[in-house]
């Protein structure tokens, strides 16, 4: 989902426990549903509430601090609570309900995380904010490259046509070689090995009951973090400069520096859930950028570029600051690229001469020597995954469908974006997503950002000066929703297979989910357009990442003039610098590589500032104190908590845009300054 290096939690205690949960059977015999059985209403109904809250919760990340964590096994669970809740609700009401199975609640997952998918592969965080009247004139309508025609501001109606036009056409790009990465190259897929896994253990009574608890433990942090969104609404004043989210915890010297923990219990949840080398990378690379190398460059104002420019002046500090991320998030995208290609190849070759070496992880019920029973199961996973398979021709007539489509009407949409360039991104597409996918299906690590920067730049170049801004915009979301959607549709075909869902159930799901996703994440969009100053480089929806992508356009079509002094040297060091840290991490035991830092993560601090990887570090650190104190508890309660957390802050987003749309502002500001000497 919407990573570049996805820094997605994925269960690793599910995968680990693989071998206790072989022998637990499902409660009910519900392999033989048909798959028109395993879509019910109330199950759409459901994937609705929760794409919803989940698509406000990852636009408040994306525009805020651009990190994703995986809300999938929150999915899973609120899936279950809801149905089961409402099954037990009919129930004692006499009413006489159908059982909730797992291909029921495979097929919410399956929808819900289709839907909020669009939050991310919309760009509504990146490549199409880029595109507004904020992000030029953040880059200064001075600096060359950055015209003022290329400038689209957001509205409901194009956004939602251009997600219609382009997001659906990702789901039938793989379809034809999904019996491929999944039951010859038997591939991993390891965040939907861990989703089954996690299903599975639902469906049985002792999973149920921890279950219950689980979900007993998110309604409440939901309930702490909602409530005390609302305590720090009330002291949060008009501005940019009150409340607790401007608390300066560490001194008012390091609060100049962005060192400071805000009480956003948002992203302490996200510290309980991304891994830890992810959230010390974040810290380190805020100690180095707001710790030494900015406050280093900022006082070579004057002599490396002219005092006294605008905190947002391509020409001065800011310059350095976009700059270097890039340069760190191109140098690690590339040699992951590099990487995870070669790796694909090498297995596909490895394939081909019948050399069974895939790490594939250990299933639910696969042990040393399979037993009659197991090899039975094994085969009657076997039997539903290919009784329904989506037929080709249906496959191929689609994708070559919405492609005429999207050559028809994306021109409309954005002009400089030739019917032409749009073709040639739909031929190239499928390759990408292929590669995307067999390597998400080994690493689970996608690089669904670096194939649309790919996108971004190439057709930028192509297009030059005239458009190419706007027309690179325009591929790279392309890119991003073809191979980010064919990628999730895999992930979630490797679920069903596993919870013997039906793949046409499946790939309906999917269907419905983009469908709502098309209509949901424009509209929860526009509640924050509406209700915030998005892009403001002092509030608190920053949108990071919609400077960088503009940014990286404007290369792509002028290249590297006028850079601050010395800035393109360094940004060469720092590229440089990524790939060399990436290759440590691989050649290095593990014992060792565990500690070095991810420079993609470390990136994200270098322009948003070191705050939020405070918030995550307290977060990751809750985490190892509880681990040390009761491991069983923390490996059981710590993705509840982490996803109550999330969840709470993210429902408080409802009533406070609601509150800034009426004009009723907080009644309190609670500043802080130096004391008055004397």
């Amino acid at each position: 989902m919407g990573r570049e290096t996805t820094y997605m939690e994925i269960s690793e205690q599910l995968l680990r426990d693989s071998d206790k949960i072989r022998d637990i059977q499902p409660m009910e015999s519900d392999s033989d549903l048909e798959w028109k059985d395993q879509i019910t209403m109330r199950g759409l109904v459901v994937s609705a509430v929760l794409g919803s809250l989940f698509c406000i919760i990852i636009h408040k990340l994306n525009l805020t601090a651009g990190i994703i964590p995986s809300l999938n096994v929150a999915a899973g669970l609120l899936g279950f609570f809801f149905i089961q809740s409402w099954t037990g609700f009919l129930s004692k009401l006499g009413f006489r309900v159908a059982p909730f199975t797992r291909q029921e609640n495979t097929v919410i997952q399956t929808c819900v995380v289709a839907c909020y998918t669009l939050a991310v592969t919309g760009g509504f965080g990146s490549y199409l904010i880029a595109m507004d009247e904020r992000t030029y004139e953040l880059i200064g309508a001075n600096h060359p490259g950055n015209r003022a025609q290329d400038v689209i501001n957001p509205s409901l109606g194009w956004m939602t046509a251009f997600l219609f036009v382009v997001s659906f056409v990702g789901l039938f790009s793989l379809v034809p070689l999904c019996k491929v990465m999944i039951m010859d190259y038997k591939l991993t897929f390891p965040s939907g090995t861990a989703t089954a896994m996690l299903i599975n253990s639902l469906q049985t009574n002792i999973g149920a009951e921890l279950a219950r608890k689980q979900v007993r433990s998110l309604g409440t942090y939901v309930s702490v973090s909602f409530f005390w969104s609302c305590f720090k609404w009330f002291f949060s004043g008009v501005g940019d400069s009150c409340g607790f989210d401007n608390f300066p915890s560490f001194g008012l010297t390091l609060f100049k520096n962005t060192f400071y923990f805000d009480f956003n219990l948002a992203y302490v949840g996200c510290g309980l859930i991304c891994p830890r080398i992810v959230v010390c990378s974040v810290l380190f690379g805020g100690i180095i950028s707001w710790g030494f190398l900015w406050p280093f460059i900022s006082q070579q104002a004057g002599d490396w570029y002219p005092a006294g420019l605008g905190s947002t002046d391509f020409k001065g500090l800011y310059g350095y600051k976009v700059f270097i991320a890039i340069a760190l998030i191109l140098g690690d995208g590339l040699y992951n690229l590099i990487k995870i290609i070669g790796t694909t190849l090498k297995e596909i070759y490895n394939n081909n001469s019948k050399q069974n070496n895939l790490p594939v992880v250990t299933e639910v019920l696969l042990i040393n020597s399979e037993s009659s029973e197991e090899s039975m199961e094994r085969k009657k996973r076997d039997e539903v995954f290919l009784k329904d398979r989506i037929p080709i021709w249906l496959a191929g007539s689609g994708y070559l469908g919405l492609g005429a489509l999207s050559v028809a009407t994306l021109p409309i949409i954005f002009p400089p974006f030739k019917w032409y360039l749009v073709l040639c991104s739909y031929i190239l597409a499928p390759t990408l997503a292929f590669c995307n996918s067999y390597g998400t299906g080994l690493t689970d690590c996608s690089l669904l950002f670096t194939y649309g920067k790919i996108g971004l730049f190439v057709i930028a170049s192509l297009i030059g000066s005239d458009g190419g801004v706007i027309g690179g915009l325009a591929s790279c979301g392309v890119m991003m929703s073809i191979i980010g959607t064919a990628g999730e549709l895999m992930q979630d075909f490797k679920t069903g297979y596993l919870t013997h869902s039906s793949p046409t159930s499946m790939f309906v799901s999917q269907l419905v989910g983009t469908a709502m996703g098309c209509v949901i994440a424009p509209l929860t969009f526009w509640l924050f357009w509406t209700a915030f100053d998005i892009g403001a480089p002092d509030g608190p929806y920053k949108a990071p990442h919609a400077v960088i992508f503009r940014g990286m356009a404007i290369l792509g079509t002028e290249g590297f003039s006028r850079f601050p002094k010395h800035c393109l040297a360094m940004c060469g060091g720092f590229f440089m610098a990524a790939l060399v840290i990436n290759l440590l991490r691989d050649v290095t035991p593990k014992g060792i590589s565990q500690f070095i830092p991810i420079p993609m993560a470390m990136a994200i601090t270098f322009y948003i500032g070191a705050y939020f990887s405070i918030d995550l570090f307290v977060g990751t650190m809750i985490l190892y104190i509880w681990e040390q104190v009761n491991r069983k508890d923390a490996e059981d309660y710590a993705g509840a908590v982490a996803s109550g957390l999330m969840c709470g802050d993210g429902i408080w987003t409802i009533p406070s845009a609601i509150l800034s749309i009426l004009k009723v502002n907080p009644p309190i500001c609670m500043c802080f300054g130096p004391s008055s000497s004397g």
